[in-house]
């Protein structure tokens, strides 16, 4: 699995609308992150514990699931490989509109075999660390973004650990997120927006990139034990960590029937 949860996506269509009381299943993600918890964070709301019942079986069967997963970027976007270029379009605008500060260094939360690393991130930073999990796509990621024209040395440290362990020892221009959030519990949600808060150089932004549901409720797929949040609940959590929402923008140009996606800007609220 992905740490990072960017895994990628497991885009699946929707069986059927929420209002005939059944569920969408999640646009899965670049990368899969997951494994612990942490301890500094209010406890998780009750739909939360529901969906993620015993937190190690909710992290060890998300880790299983990935690690059946063809380290490919058809893998990655569960079969939906052709999607990537419309996705990677979307991100560029985004980070165009936002302007970030710096090009110094930038770290992929969830990275997977690399996707978003090389096709984002690399054309626009000297350095991009990478946040992944699961070891194959981590030993994946560093040929991957070496090679075919990628400018060597570029890459630059890989932490093989799930989000929720994961804390930054240095400081970035821009820490993105994409698709790998929904392998986290609540708790462990918010623990990880308010470690990677220390991590952002001054002006620096998070960004993350998620699968929304179209209602209030919070999706669950059991498959790979992953949930699909309503928009509110990133807002609602990134707030109670410390951040303001700059910008937040829906994902154009993907195929019907897949969950709606959002992309988020924010900064620490304590830094500005």
């Amino acid at each position: 699995m992905t740490t990072t949860l960017e895994a990628q996506l497991s885009d699946k269509l929707q069986m059927m609308e929420e209002i005939k009381d059944t569920v969408q299943e999640p646009l899965k993600q670049d990368a899969t992150s997951c494994a612990s918890i942490s301890s500094d964070v209010p406890s998780p709301s009750a739909s939360a514990a529901k969906i993620a019942g015993p937190e190690p079986e909710f992290y060890d069967k998300a880790q299983k699931y990935w690690s059946e997963v063809p380290a490919t970027v058809n893998g990655m976007l569960g079969g939906l490989g052709y999607i990537s270029a419309i996705d990677i379009q979307g991100s560029n605008v985004f980070l165009r509109e936002i302007r970030v500060p710096g090009n110094r260094l930038a770290l992929d939360c969830g990275a997977g075999i690399g996707r978003v690393t090389r096709n984002l991130l690399i054309p626009r930073f000297s350095c991009v660390d990478l946040v992944e999990q699961d070891p194959a796509f981590a030993e994946k990621a560093r040929e991957y973004c070496s090679t075919d024209g990628v400018s060597p040395g570029k890459v630059g440290q890989i932490f093989n650990v799930g989000l929720q362990r994961f804390a930054p020892s240095q400081q970035y221009d821009l820490i993105w997120s994409q698709w790998v959030l929904g392998h986290l519990t609540d708790r462990d949600l918010v623990a990880f927006f308010r470690r990677i808060k220390q991590g952002l150089a001054p002006g620096a932004y998070f960004c993350l990139k998620e699968n929304v549901s179209s209602s209030k409720k919070t999706v669950e797929d059991k498959e790979d034990s992953s949930v699909t949040r309503p928009l509110d609940s990133y807002e609602r959590f990134l707030k109670e960590a410390g951040f303001r929402i700059v910008r937040k923008v829906k994902q154009q140009n993907f195929p019907k029937g897949l969950f709606p996606v959002y992309m988020i800007a924010c900064k620490p609220v304590s830094k500005e």
